[in-house]
């Protein structure tokens, strides 16, 4: 009896030395709080920028852009480019890995470039951006096609052609949705894949046709000096 009440007695202290050192942990946590991430930590880390170019609808400049990418050592991830309204005039969407520096710094060599008219780096957050991807699959079945046909409409996607052995769907979306789309219509065995890369715009009245400073200064100095 004495053995079980000083066994109950070492374990009510073990408890309440337990308790005393999380108590005391947690004051300690309380009064040292983590420290915020530095804003300038987080731009240097590489992430996905995104880059609206307008330039004269003329051979040889979208060589000109490129190569300037290259010669700064970036891979350009994606790239899509078709004319406006005006139809001397091309839009350019570029999308590049790396940080807001070096973003910043190709935005400025290439109103450099004497074909360009404007350049914005679109804020992510208040942009629009779709790619076009098509997806021809396996589809030797008729279980197989339902599947498939399912897939598409969960994804707001459309199937495009149907033969025999094969469908191809068309989706239109962000990264999120045509990478899981990509998954589930690996299982069935992707033949053929292609995407248009990215085109994006900017929410509400913003356009890169805005007149700022230092587009001002980029366009003197290409054409007066």
């Amino acid at each position: 009896m004495s053995t079980e009440i000083e066994h109950d007695s070492i374990a009510a202290e073990v408890l309440e030395a337990a308790d005393h050192i999380e108590a005391e942990a947690l004051a300690a946590a309380a009064a040292c709080p983590a420290a915020p991430a530095d804003a300038s930590a987080l731009a240097a880390l590489p992430k996905r920028h995104t880059l609206a170019v307008l330039v004269d609808n003329e051979a040889g400049v979208l060589s000109q852009v490129s190569r300037l990418f290259s010669r700064k050592g970036y891979n350009i991830e994606s790239l899509a480019v078709g004319p406006t309204d005006n139809l001397a005039i091309s839009r350019m969407t570029i999308e590049v890995f790396t940080d807001d520096k070096h973003a910043d710094l190709m935005c400025n060599q290439l109103r450099k470039l004497l074909p360009v008219h404007s350049v914005k780096l679109l804020d992510m957050d208040h942009s629009l951006r779709r790619e076009l991807v098509l997806y021809k699959v396996n589809a030797t079945s008729h279980d197989v096609r339902n599947e498939v046909i399912q897939i598409a409409n969960i994804f707001r996607g459309q199937v495009i052609d149907v033969t025999s052995s094969t469908m191809t769907v068309s989706l239109i979306g962000e990264e999120g949705k045509t990478e899981a789309a990509q998954a589930l219509l690996a299982e069935f065995g992707i033949i053929e894949l292609v995407r248009t890369g990215m085109v994006a715009l900017e929410r509400g009245h913003h356009t890169i046709d805005e007149d700022t400073k230092e587009k001002g200064e980029f366009n003197y100095g290409k054409h007066v000096l």
